[in-house]
């Protein structure tokens, strides 16, 4: 646990979002009860009111003004509170983000009603034994007023291995119990070998794939850059002679600051050609507008290290939507790739042009509206690249000519085909080699196959896409496949 708590300090800039089950005995039953009840409440007391009402208008004062009142009141009340009823047996997730804990419904009596905890209002954590020897409680304490015992044997393993990392991760406040750290590691090694990966090993690797030994020292949090204006809060993720943090600026906004360092021993030559490099591309960075690309603000250098300032987005990278939710189908990630295929239109329509050079799932996050945001730019990457010689990019995603320090607009299609093969299939594509995700899942169509498979070509020349030709194909298939779904929705009620 204690290299994953490092890690976590360095929380990525797409904060986690998870919800979990906590499906107990009595919610059930309720639920259980709502739904076998389901043709008095939903069919026969609504036939029963019209008919009560049909009488009254064909035969007004037959009934006592009294009465009439409360059989209407009863008529309408029963369903209405059948449906808060069902609602509020149905709800049973917990969600859980960097912000706190919401419970559902059923839970509120014991927490005052107050649905959203916070992670500060959280106290302790610990494992109540009870006199059942087969049964554990997860007592919370938030505050000192407030207790909330979970009966564990109403959580899934992996769904309780998430409760307790969130606690140990989020809840920095919170003590926590030698019996409860003692009970998650348990739980941590008896996941591991019930599943293929479990979810602390899932964090882990979602985070690790973020940070690498650094050979410089990344800046401390409460750091001050421009003269006090720039306060850095943490580390988001580093590795090489490159860091990214979350920062705050005139102590009232949120950014992203990304930084890159030169080695001491680059010469004289080299280190002037990547600040040149940097300079440029970052002027032409800070120029961009466009919806789905996160704004850069400003760049400077202080004490020999460069800075951008990038406007912070909220949301989920794609990579870690699609390791929690799996391969989408292919008419959502059409709506997503003619986002992003607006992104590239857009750099590459700059003069002089602008390759992105590390396109990837990691790079574009997912609001809740839907909105994919490309959140992290080349500049820096090629800065630190040009100076040490060092590959940027992912293995998976990156195209032959790149490989031979030769990128060009058709590398950014090809990072990009590898993007969506990813999305449809959950895979990583094969480096150096033609993508053909329909191979792996036949529901993926022929034209969207064709089309990555092409982007994914060898040589770029063999390419038949550019930025634009591509933007204006994959708006057409989208519509296409809208029309599809239409006419089939209209197959279905028919």
């Amino acid at each position: 646990m204690g290299k994953f708590k490092l890690l976590f300090e360095r929380f990525a800039v797409a904060e986690l979002e998870l919800s979990i089950h906590y499906k107990t005995l009595p919610n059930r039953i309720g639920f259980g009860i709502m739904c076998l009840a389901l043709p008095f409440w939903a069919l026969f007391i609504p036939v029963c009111l019209g008919l009560f009402i049909s009488m009254l208008l064909s035969h007004p004062g037959s009934i006592p003004a009294n009465l009439t009142f409360w059989t209407l009141l009863w008529l309408s009340a029963i369903p209405i509170l059948s449906v808060v009823l069902t609602a509020f047996f149905e709800d049973d997730r917990i969600y859980i983000s960097k912000n706190g804990i919401a419970f559902p419904p059923f839970i509120l009596p014991f927490l005052g009603f107050k649905r959203n905890r916070s992670w500060a209002e959280l106290s302790s954590a610990n494992i109540y034994e009870t006199g059942d020897t087969n049964r554990k409680d997860l007592l919370l304490k938030f505050g000192p007023k407030t207790s909330l015992a979970f009966n564990m044997q109403y959580m899934a393993p992996a769904d309780l291995e998430q409760l307790l990392l969130s606690i140990e991760l989020w809840g920095t406040n919170c003590n926590r119990s030698p019996q409860l750290i003692s009970f998650q590691n348990e739980l941590q090694n008896k996941n591991i070998g019930i599943t293929q990966i479990s979810y602390t090993q899932m964090w882990e690797e979602e985070l690790s794939r973020r940070f690498n030994a650094t050979s410089f020292i990344p800046l401390d949090p409460e750091h001050l850059l421009q003269s006090g204006q720039l306060k850095v809060i943490r580390q988001i993720a580093f590795g090489g002679l490159s860091a990214i943090y979350l920062a705050q600026k005139n102590n009232t906004d949120l950014v992203v600051l990304k930084e890159a360092v030169l080695p001491a021993n680059a010469d004289p030559s080299t280190r002037r050609k990547a600040e040149e490099h940097f300079n440029r591309e970052a002027q032409l960075l800070i120029q961009l507008d466009h919806r789905h690309i996160a704004k850069v603000l400003d760049h400077f250098v202080e004490d020999g290290r460069n800075y951008l300032i990038i406007e912070y987005i909220n949301g989920q990278d794609l990579r870690q939507y699609i390791k929690q939710n799996g391969a989408q189908k292919e008419s959502i990630v059409l709506q997503w790739a003619v986002q992003i295929a607006s992104i590239i239109k857009h750099l590459h329509s700059q003069t002089p042009p602008i390759i992105h050079r590390d396109l990837t799932p990691d790079n574009l996050v997912l609001q809740n509206d839907g909105t994919v945001i490309l959140i992290d730019f080349g500049a820096a990457n090629h800065f630190v690249g040009t100076a040490t010689g060092t590959l940027v990019g992912k293995q998976a995603y990156i195209a032959p000519e790149q490989l031979r320090g030769k990128s060009n607009l058709a590398s950014d299609l090809y990072s990009f085909a590898g993007t969506l093969n990813f999305l449809l299939t959950g895979q990583d594509p094969l480096p150096l080699s033609v993508a053909h995700p329909k191979d792996i899942s036949t529901q993926i169509s022929n034209k969207l196959d064709e089309i990555i498979a092409s982007l994914t070509a060898f040589e770029s020349s063999e390419r038949k896409y550019n930025a634009e030709t591509l933007h204006t194909t994959l708006e057409e298939l989208l519509l296409e496949s809208e029309r599809t779904d239409a006419l089939l929705g209209d197959e279905a009620r028919a």
